[in-house]
């Protein structure tokens, strides 16, 4: 930790990016729904029987997730059936491909005995793929090389206002949608 961060004690972890990708993406169902989705999954049946979980909880998560932007439903109709929808990654959610990547590395390196079930490879060239940490000029960085520093530019975001306390002379007007209840 460097500069103002260096003091464990001084500071708060509030607004921790971490925390906020957790709140999202950390579930083992939402996981193992987005490996699916990597692994080309896009229809819900699909990812009730390859993840292993209730039709209700695939559903609460696949919501979850396309709530929060990783998957987008594409609507698809079989021969002669109803139209339904798919699931399929947003950037968002390809954004994550590192992550879950990287969980399986360390999940082969110390919970396989030594084997990896699976081998991750270049599509093409048939190379193995892992994931390691960067830096912006290409070189490989072990954790005693990483310096953390606040950053500039980020300021806190605002406290939201209490919802029952009176608006200050001159504000807009806060109007309240009902909640959509057509599902």
């Amino acid at each position: 930790m460097e500069g103002a961060l260096a003091d464990l004690g001084a500071w708060k972890t509030d607004h921790c990016s971490l925390t906020k990708a957790l709140e999202v993406v950390g579930t083992r169902s939402a996981l193992l729904i987005l490996r699916e989705a990597f692994y080309g999954t896009t229809r819900f049946s699909g990812f009730a029987s390859r993840i292993g979980v209730t039709d209700r909880a695939a559903a609460h998560q696949l919501r979850h997730l396309t709530g929060a932007g990783l998957l987008a439903k594409r609507p698809y109709r079989e021969d002669g059936g109803r139209t339904r929808d798919e699931y399929v990654l947003t950037d968002m959610g390809r954004d994550l491909f590192p992550v879950i990547v990287a969980l399986m590395q360390w999940g082969d390196k110390y919970l396989q005995d030594g084997t990896a079930p699976l081998h991750y490879l270049d599509h093409e060239t048939g190379v193995p793929v892992h994931v390691e940490v960067r830096s912006e000029s290409g070189d490989a960085v072990e954790l005693e090389q990483v310096g953390v520093r606040k950053n500039p530019a980020w300021s806190a975001p605002k406290a939201p206002t209490t919802p029952n306390a009176p608006n200050p002379p001159n504000a807009p007007k806060t109007v309240r949608e009902r909640p959509d209840t057509a599902s």
